[in-house]
């Protein structure tokens, strides 16, 4: 199977990785206009295309279960409709952290940001 770059956002890490390695590249932190983030994400694919899996041996693992964009991906990998598997993810994180908002509003800018990258036809 041929890697592929994967978008991953927890609180340890926002940005994107290598399917097969520890490779990645991790978005600035005041990164926020939609041209600004389509153009992170054409320059960490000229990076990811040119990245040695071989220097990064180590695959990353992440703490915390599966991030936003990963419950995503399950869901239309599934059948599910991109806009319905978000609304499903949105909602189930609501309800997982129903008293901290400023996780919900991460899940909601992540979602968006797939949603995004979606129509962009890039993931």
């Amino acid at each position: 199977m041929a890697r592929k770059m994967v978008w991953i956002t927890n609180r340890n890490f926002r940005g994107w990785s290598c399917s097969d390695c520890g490779w990645n590249y991790a978005v600035p932190t005041l990164l926020s206009e939609a041209e600004a983030k389509s153009a992170f994400d054409r320059l960490a694919l000229g990076k990811f295309r040119g990245h040695e899996c071989a220097a990064h041996s180590e695959r990353m693992e992440y703490p915390g279960g599966p991030s936003v964009t990963e419950r995503i991906r399950k869901l239309v990998a599934s059948g599910y409709k991109p806009k319905d598997a978000i609304d499903i993810v949105v909602q189930e994180v609501g309800l997982e952290f129903r008293d901290k908002p400023d996780v919900i509003d991460a899940a909601q800018s992540e979602a968006q940001d797939f949603l995004r990258r979606m129509r962009e036809g890039i993931v």
